[in-house]
């Protein structure tokens, strides 16, 4: 099958061009359109894009092996040239049968360690272009599975770290939709989901039409934000089940391979804990064309271990009438799963105001279990939530379960006694945006429990936040007593981030400050005795002079803000004052005092992807980052009422205050940002004179063309008019007098940032008489992804900046 030609025919999906209009401005006031070739950015900026990837540390469950995994660089437009096919919300890839990440998920080298011997080694066997993914550790501890994404194929992968070997077991995985494979109880199989052998031709699209494509709503709420790549008729849902159709395999360790049940388009697939069943969730009819696949229903069953059914439970509805809500969810039962800590019982969410958040009820969410043979009648609730139950976290006998509330951020945490189905102990009530008080996360061991200690105390992992910035942290946590000790803190002056933990004694971290990069370490708890695992070379040697330093500010209502602050290292106190690039993204928040926390660390070495703009420093600039942009709504107010003022606000205190530390020219400051961030960046240019310039990057700038809601806004269109207009830079753009810069990824497949929204402003500004230009790129989604498209992205804005900012005519 020619698929090039087939998808041609969809051209709303799939853009085989690699060519790009550009909008170049040849004098004042002229316009042209023209086709131009991929350009490269000024050296400083290429070296820092080429620079190796920071590795990635995988440990097996009991910590005997480290996996030190490669990520490769930037993807060439050849390799993001390959076929995607936008369907049901999703983007695959049709010759390969797996999903399209945004970003690399793959790994071009594996180096394997062995933490009891210290020997070092990479596995034999594998392929010379070995693109590595979804890798993850047998149960036996001694082997990993993982994915080799090729160009032609996806293949199951098998590495036994005993023999220091990896070979192929199974080609042909179906990896488009769900967890393409798990291990079975034991590690001596795998449970794949493999591509329907003799499935045919791809189906053809109708040369004639049968008919109009209807779709109908009879008296019933049903919003739904606005997605990309949808179902649109009934040749898509071919596709759909032509590519997302699979067939369960189990497969032994030397390759032999049998069929497990019935093929189907698996959302989840997982075995009890004792291995005697499968609990299956297939996608089912009726579909829709207005929300994508993870809101479709399923059909949930129990299956035997070998694929015969046992019990079909319950299908879950068509998710496409939720109400406009954070804190919406469907009526009757859902999130199915097994319960770790038992054999063989399935537990599962209900919410008794029927999903609807408006509906005054005592608990919001239930949580149930029911023991085999499995009879829906004969369930028993284990606990009843004020909140949602967002996930469920099982000790040996015991569980805790966390629970919040969107609408006013209110979380907690309660420890419960799953066989008398009794609350021991409410844990923890707090602001899910209060970071400072955040306990973190619990590490979880074995089988899939809660880790804990001879005495019953359980382990949390976190960020650390603090009024001097993040120091990362492990506890250890009595829960009868609440007494919580510290085993682990970031040391002053450094950020150090656990990457491991299993109450073995030895923590694993990486270390790295404002000039080192990171690096793996270990330190006993008893004695602190410390060893270096890696050796890392640093991978920006351009930057290891470069300046840098974490902002506090105040905002004129006394609200404290923060940004990361880069001066190239040659700057001097008493120097002429720098252009400069602030780099931002607008937050949410409903109270000033978890608005004014202090973000981040300012001992974190620069960590450089596509969104980072800390490139300009090399240039001359003065590199503010992650600049704080708090949106705050209090009480009965919502963020959004107030949004225009408080970023300017927000931008008005930051300029104020670089200004007045001698390091920005007021008369030479950029602003930019990506997604809401470049909505934001169109808005400030349009209601402030702040800037000598913009740069927007794959936004959305009409708040019409998002009508059920969209970021934090959960109110419509027509609840919020005067809100939704007020927002859209495209109402003001002929206010927007600074030059701006957009671009925008042709295949953007996120929510609400449709490439429309940019052409439609460029075209808005134009007609007023602005100066604008816009790039759109071949290939590239919301993120970018090739190498080619990266740096011409920022070869424009280099030549923005310096056009408009840098050698700017006062």
């Amino acid at each position: 099958m020619d698929f090039i030609r087939m998808y041609n025919l969809k051209m709303r999906r799939v853009v085989v061009s690699c060519l790009w209009l550009s909008l170049l401005p040849l004098a004042q006031g002229a316009i042209a359109q023209q086709q131009i070739k991929y350009q490269v950015p000024p050296q400083s900026i290429v070296d820092l894009v080429d620079a190796p990837r920071a590795a990635v540390y995988r440990f097996s469950t009991d910590g005997r092996w480290l996996m030190i995994l490669h990520p490769p660089g930037y993807q060439s437009i050849e390799q993001v040239a390959q076929p995607v096919l936008g369907i049901a919300g999703l983007r695959i890839n049709p010759i390969t049968n797996t999903w399209v990440a945004e970003q690399t998920d793959t790994y071009k080298a594996a180096t394997i360690r062995d933490l009891k011997t210290g020997e070092e080694f990479e596995l034999t066997g594998l392929p010379k272009d070995v693109q590595m993914a979804d890798v993850k550790w047998s149960p036996k501890g001694n082997g990993i599975a993982f994915l080799n994404k090729s160009l032609n194929d996806t293949e199951l992968w098998v590495a036994d770290l005993d023999q220091r070997s990896a070979r192929r077991i199974l080609s042909q995985v179906n990896d488009t939709y769900g967890e393409s494979f798990l291990w079975a109880k034991g590690g001596d199989a795998l449970l794949v989901r493999q591509v329907i052998r003799n499935r045919g031709p791809v189906p053809p699209p109708p040369v004639v039409p049968e008919g109009p494509i209807v779709q109908e709503n009879l008296g019933g709420k049903a919003p739904a934000r606005t997605y990309q790549n949808l179902l649109a008729n009934a040749h898509d849902e071919a596709l759909m089940e032509y590519y997302l159709t699979a067939q369960l395999v189990e497969v032994a360790l030397d390759g032999t391979a049998k069929d497990v049940g019935e093929p189907g388009i698996f959302e989840r697939v997982s075995y009890s804990p004792n291995g005697k069943y499968l609990l299956v969730e297939k996608v089912v009819r009726p579909y829709s064309y207005v929300v994508p696949i993870s809101s479709f229903p399923t059909a949930v069953a129990i299956w035997s271990a070998d694929g015969a059914p046992v019990k079909e439970l319950h299908t879950t509805p068509l998710a496409d009438n939720l109400p406009p809500s954070f804190d919406a969810v469907i009526a009757g039962p859902r999130n199915f799963a097994w319960q770790k800590n038992a054999e063989a019982t399935l537990t599962w969410l209900e919410a008794p105001d029927e999903g609807n958040p408006e509906r005054e009820v005592e608990f919001r969410d239930e949580l149930f279990a029911l023991d085999e043979p499995f009879d829906m009648q004969a369930k028993k609730k284990l606990y009843a939530a004020n909140y949602r139950i967002r996930s469920v976290y099982w000790s040996e006998d015991r569980a805790i379960v966390s629970e919040n509330w969107r609408k006013d951020r209110s979380t907690k945490l309660t420890w419960i006694d799953p066989a008398s189905a009794t609350v021991i102990k409410t844990l923890s009530t707090r602001k899910s945006e209060d970071t400072y008080t955040d306990p973190g996360n619990f590490i979880i061991g074995k089988k899939g429990l809660l880790l804990t200690d001879k005495k019953g105390r359980v382990f949390t992992t976190g960020t650390g936040a603090s009024p001097e910035g993040d120091r990362p942290f492990v506890l250890r946590w009595q829960l009868n007593d609440g007494k919580v000790d510290t085993l682990f803190k970031s040391q002053r002056g450094y950020y150090e981030e656990p990457v491991f933990f299993n109450d073995s004694g030895i923590v694993y971290f990486t270390r790295e400050s404002a000039t080192e990069s990171p690096n793996l370490f270990a330190v006993a708890l008893r004695g602190k005795k410390e060893s270096r695992l890696t050796d890392f070379p640093d991978p920006y040697p351009s930057l290891k002079s470069v300046q840098k330093q974490l902002l506090s500010y105040p905002r004129k209502d006394s609200l404290m803000l923060s940004a990361t602050l880069y001066l190239p290292a040659d700057f001097k106190k008493g120097d002429p004052p720098l252009p400069v690039l602030i780099w931002a993204y607008p937050r949410e928040f409903k109270t000033k005092a978890a608005a004014g926390q202090v973000k981040g660390s300012a001992h974190r070495y620069p960590v450089l992807a596509f969104r980072s703009p800390v490139y300009w420093v090399t240039r001359g600039y003065a590199v503010l980052d992650q600049a704080d942009m708090p949106i705050v709504g209090e009480g009965d107010s919502e963020p959004n009422d107030t949004f225009i003022q408080q970023i300017e606000d927000n931008a008005r205190a930051l300029i104020d205050y670089v200004v007045g530390m001698g390091v920005a020219d007021r008369d030479r400051i950029a602003v930019g940002g990506h997604s809401y961030g470049a909505f934001m960046t169109a808005n400030l240019l349009a209601h402030t004179d702040l800037f000598a310039a913009g740069i927007a990057r794959s936004g959305a700038y009409n708040r019409t063309l998002t009508p059920f809601g969209f970021q934090g806004e959960a109110r419509t269109y027509w609840q919020a008019k005067e809100v939704y207009d007020a927002m859209s830079p495209f109402t003001y753009a002929s206010q927007i007098k600074s030059p701006l810069l957009m671009t925008h990824g042709m295949d953007d497949e996120n929510s609400g940032t449709f490439p429309i929204q940019s052409e439609r402003l460029y075209a808005a500004i134009k007609g007023h008489g602005g100066t604008v230009r816009l790039v759109l790129l071949p290939k590239e989604f919301h993120g970018y992804r090739s190498r080619e498209g990266v740096l011409h992205t920022f070869w424009e804005q280099d030549q923005w900046l310096e056009n408009y900012v840098k050698n700017r005519k006062k």
